[in-house]
């Protein structure tokens, strides 16, 4: 049997909200075969628990938000591909703040964190979401078109494409594919960091947003050059952090996907109208477990390798 996971014990960490510059800790727990991946904000009076689901997404602008209606959490986006890479079914997220923690700007140190922990096999199968058939969300027209696909695939699969018109992203890869059955996540993926530009920086935080981030949590660029002293981590690190949300984003789905994922210049919002989609749809997927762990498709039966 393919079976669940989840963590051997806690971890911690301590940072700031990119967009909101509050100091946040993050403590992850493990939780009971089935559970799924909750975060639980424990800086109210009553502590709320948000388990992630697709139609827990409230707000995507700038970050994947989640909510219950009682209370959310912003920027999951990181730490959800963390755990889509590594292959965590059930954890608790216990959170002091609205946002979680930008840490470097990429999942890498989340990678680190759950790795350190050690991940624990479960008594339960894994049930995969295998998607049956396309589905497709478009939206715009000609310069302004975008667009996300999921098709049947024995695997999990990705494919990103960027358009963005500045000369440093111009220059450097704007396309990548990743294949989980060969790739490894933690060295082809979570260290690519977000990205963002001084003047729309400048524009944020005058609106109150992005009021932690820096050169140490993100990529920034003027209107020429990269201006983080260390460059960057990958030759195509601007379209593999969209991957890297992208992954996120999907995973809020709360079950691991058996599907090809393709987009074209896609974002938080555009993934989340894919996965109400793929839903609102019961005849383009189904579940499915792997009784025979040597079946399933090659990626999902090892266990994530030791950072």
């Amino acid at each position: 049997m393919l079976q669940q996971r989840t963590l051997k014990t806690l971890t911690r960490a301590v940072g700031v909200g990119l967009h909101s510059g509050q100091r946040v800790e993050l403590t992850l727990r493990p939780a009971q075969p089935d559970t799924g991946i909750v975060f639980r904000r424990t800086d109210l009076p009553v502590p709320v628990d948000i388990p992630v689901s697709a139609q827990a997404v409230t707000d995507t602008r700038l970050a994947s938000t989640i909510s219950n209606g009682d209370a959310k959490v912003h920027t999951v986006e990181h730490l959800m591909s963390a755990c889509a890479g590594l292959g965590l079914d059930n954890l608790y997220v216990d959170i002091t703040a609205e946002e979680v923690p930008i840490l470097d700007g990429s999942s890498a140190s989340f990678v680190f964190l759950l790795q350190s922990a050690g991940i624990q096999l479960q008594d339960a199968p894994r049930r995969f979401l295998k998607v049956l058939r396309p589905v497709e969300v478009r939206e715009g027209e000609g310069d302004n078109l975008k667009w996300v696909r999921l098709e049947p695939y024995d695997g999990y699969k990705l494919r990103f494409e960027i358009d963005f018109d500045h000369r440093v992203v111009s220059s450097t890869g704007q396309s990548v594919e990743f294949d989980l059955g060969r790739g490894n996540y933690a060295r082809d993926i979570a260290r690519a960091r977000t990205f963002g530009f001084t003047r729309d920086v400048e524009m944020m935080r005058a609106n109150g947003l992005s009021l932690g981030g820096g050169l140490d949590n993100a990529i920034v660029m003027d209107d020429y050059r990269v201006l983080n002293a260390e460059g960057l981590r990958y030759d195509d690190e601007f379209v593999k952090h969209k991957m890297l949300d992208a992954m996120g984003d999907l995973y809020l789905l709360g079950k691991p996907m058996l599907a090809s994922y393709s987009a074209f210049r896609s974002g938080h919002a555009l993934n989340n109208k894919l996965l109400r989609a793929l839903l609102a749809q019961p005849d383009s997927f189904e579940i499915t477990t792997f009784e025979d762990e040597k079946k399933a498709p090659a990626g999902f039966a090892r266990l994530a390798p030791a950072w």
